[in-house]
């Protein structure tokens, strides 16, 4: 049974910054390119980051380029987002996705935060 779990969510002030991690079992993880989705209320769901499997090219959306970093380590079959200089329109639940050929998981979601 394939498994993607989030942590690291949070509340935080805005200027500061925050490391999500998504643990993945039952899967190949190396073989997945790795998504990082968020939803704010009333809002689609937009997607945030990719890293590719293999070289771990990343991609991101225009709005978090230069503060949020997308990274992964196969051996611990966990992808990582870490994110900087926070401001309250980051404020969404962010979702871990999976995505292999025709295959594709998510997780649960992590609340994140940014308030003063």
């Amino acid at each position: 049974q394939v498994q993607l779990v989030e942590s690291g969510g949070g509340l935080v002030q805005p200027g500061g910054s925050l490391r999500l991690s998504c643990a993945a079992s039952g899967l190949t993880f190396s073989r997945y390119a790795m998504n990082w989705y968020r939803q704010a209320p009333g809002k689609d769901r937009e997607l945030v980051a990719t890293i590719t499997s293999g070289y771990g090219s990343a991609t991101y959306t225009d709005s978090v380029k230069g503060r949020f970093t997308i990274s992964r380590d196969n051996l611990k079959a966990t992808a990582y987002l870490q994110m900087n200089s926070l401001n309250p329109e980051d404020t969404a639940v962010y979702y871990c996705h999976a995505t292999w050929n025709y295959m594709a998981y998510w997780g649960q979601g992590t609340q994140v935060t940014v308030s003063s």
